[in-house]
Formats: structure tokens, sequence, C-alpha cells
């Protein structure tokens, strides 16, 4: 063998080994799927069924005063006292609230879309990152209630008694 192709052969093979060397560091710095994977629900054999249907969510709201991420689009529930009801993540877009007592009522992160809160209680309730974008809240009262990240955009606030930091008209 001749040495200009030894040496050739010798720089290829530096280089095979080289390269094999910086594809296994690579993978080996990658950061594994199990890391990465999120966890399953933990869920108990005691825990009801989930509640589809607007009726059977009003039901439950009722009876339990819970209603966690449920969906209550539409509902009919004027004049209802919800008082320190859980109603964080629920879908309340149109609903009729109108009169109903929300007082320290959580509706963290709710959507209250087009609803109807006119002449509501709402006085303490926690409207953290709701969303009452067209919701009618004529003479509603929120006094004390938490409205951080709240959209209140096109919103009815006439005669509304708001918490401090929201301009009615």
């Amino acid at each position: 063998m001749n040495k200009p192709t030894f040496k050739k052969l010798t720089n290829w093979i530096i280089t095979a080994v080289f390269l094999v060397l910086v594809v296994g560091f690579s993978l080996l710095d990658q950061p594994s799927a199990k890391a990465q994977s999120i966890p399953a629900p933990i869920t108990t054999p005691s825990a009801p069924a989930p509640i589809t249907s607007v009726a059977d969510n009003v039901r439950h709201l009722l009876k339990t005063n819970e209603c966690f991420g449920c969906n209550l689009i539409g509902a009919k529930l004027k004049d209802t006292n919800l008082q320190n009801a859980n109603l964080e993540n629920a879908n309340l877009q149109g609903a009729d609230l109108e009169r109903a007592n929300l007082q320290g009522t959580n509706l963290l992160g709710a959507n209250l879309e087009g609803a109807d809160l006119g002449k509501a209680t709402i006085i303490g309730a926690n409207l953290e990152n709701a969303n009452l974008f067209d919701a009618d809240l004529e003479k509603a009262n929120l006094t004390n209630a938490n409205i951080v990240g709240t959209n209140f955009q096109g919103a009815d606030l006439e005669k509304a008694i708001a918490p401090l930091g929201l301009m009615t008209r």
C-alpha cells in the first residue's frame, strides 16, 4: 500500500470515528421521552361519572353547589342562590343568571360570554381570568370581586357597583 492511500484511509477512519462519537454524545444529551410526558390524571373509583348535558349539570350544581369545568351553556339560573359555589372554568356562555346570588362564588377562568348577570349579587366573587365579553352586568353588585385578568370588553356595566379598578359608564 502506498503512503498517500494509507494517509487517506487513516484520515477517513479518524473522521468516521469522530462523527460516531459526536452523534453518540448528542443522542445521550437528549431529554428522555419519559421526562417530557404528561402524567395521566389521577382518578378514584368513587368519583362520579362525568356529567355532560346542561340539564344534568344544572341539577348537579344545585345539589352540590359545585360544577368545576362543566357545560352550562344557556343554563336558566335566574334568581338562583349559588353563594360560594365552585364554577371554576365552567362554560356559562349565554346563561341567564339575572338576580342570581353569586356572592363568594369561584368563577376563576369561567366563560360568561353573553351571559345575563343583570342585578346579580357578585360580591367578593373570584372572576380572575373570567370572560365577560358582551355580558349584561346592568345593576350588578361586584363589590370586592377579584377581577384580575377579567375580560369586560363589550359588557354592559350600566349602574353596576364595580370593584376598584373597573371603570363604568
